[in-house]
């Protein structure tokens, strides 16, 4: 509804607006709500607290960061307790009112997304797991365009004078997104069936929508180390043999994944778990089309595997 009632105002007032601020400050938390942020308000000056290179879980509050969240004019991160041990420390040294919970200039991503596996009852017993759901929605096909829906509106409230042109750059963004969803949903079809080994649930969002089977897990647990003894006891899996390959993201210890590939004869696939500062994957969906052209090239290339 809201993408209709916005693709009419841009109809009625012809895109006109006054350029974005050129002071504008943001403050992402993690590298895909950075280059979500800058495809609407490319001139905002943009801190990213982590890159894709490192576990988002785990972020120490250092000074530069302390003193971006300070200057931020918004903050835009994953919540669903992704950045609980380190974001309200970040937000409480910075004493930036602007930026505190409650405050329009908080914006957490996954408050308009439908997350997978909530739970009403977490303890320590169950590993890192999130009550909220899995909070890595950025994979999401489906629900990207809600998040950045959601995002554009706000961007708009806090930039006034640019909302023309941000409501014109997310109609924009809008279009090319369903085109590419198109194209993945298309080469979803080799792929449905299936079975993948991953470490962590971060791609969790992917393939389930690619019709893919991840039951295997290197992790004993969300958030624990994979151990020998939960590695051996992974190959007394049925249907273990059968896989594709093994999937981990550029910042997981790959050292797992490689013992247990010598064991099953299986190719890793490193991929980012996150949008890179370079090439294809600087954008979200340059990063799930390379995910996917991947699984598609390994796929083929791995005749015995699947359910």
């Amino acid at each position: 509804m809201r993408y209709t009632r916005w693709f009419f105002i841009t109809i009625l007032f012809g895109l006109v607006s006054l350029p974005a601020r050129a002071d504008f400050q943001v403050f992402a938390c993690e590298p895909e709500w950075a280059a979500l942020v800058q495809e609407f308000v490319p001139d905002a000056q943009v801190t990213t607290a982590t890159s894709y290179l490192q576990d988002p879980h785990y972020i120490e509050a250092r000074p530069s960061l302390i003193a971006a969240m300070r200057g931020a004019d918004l903050a835009v991160c994953t919540g669903a307790s992704l950045e609980a041990g380190w974001l309200p420390t970040l937000l409480q040294r910075a004493s930036n009112p602007a930026v505190q919970p409650g405050r329009s200039g908080l914006f957490f991503a996954a408050e308009y997304a439908q997350l997978h596996a909530p739970h009403e009852h977490v303890d320590r017993s169950m590993g890192d797991v999130h009550p909220e759901g899995n909070p890595h929605v950025h994979l999401s096909p489906d629900q990207l365009p809600a998040i950045a829906d959601s995002l554009a509106h706000r961007l708009g409230q806090l930039r006034p004078e640019a909302s023309g042109d941000i409501l014109a750059r997310y109609i924009r963004w809008r279009g090319r997104w369903s085109q590419h969803r198109a194209e993945w949903r298309q080469k979803a079809e080799a792929l449905q069936g299936h079975t993948i080994v991953i470490q962590h649930t971060n791609f969790s969002y992917l393939l389930d929508w690619l019709g893919m089977d991840a039951r295997f897990e290197l992790e004993p647990k969300p958030g624990l180390p994979p151990s020998a003894s939960h590695l051996s006891q992974l190959l007394t899996e049925p249907g273990l043999m059968h896989v594709d390959a093994i999937l981990i993201a550029s910042h997981q210890d790959p050292q797992p994944a490689n013992w247990l590939a010598n064991q099953i004869q299986k190719p890793v696939l490193v991929v980012p778990g996150t949008v890179t500062d370079s090439g294809e994957t600087q954008t979200l969906a340059g990063l799930i089309s390379m995910i996917v052209n991947t699984l598609e090239a390994t796929v083929q290339e791995e005749p015995g595997g699947g359910l």
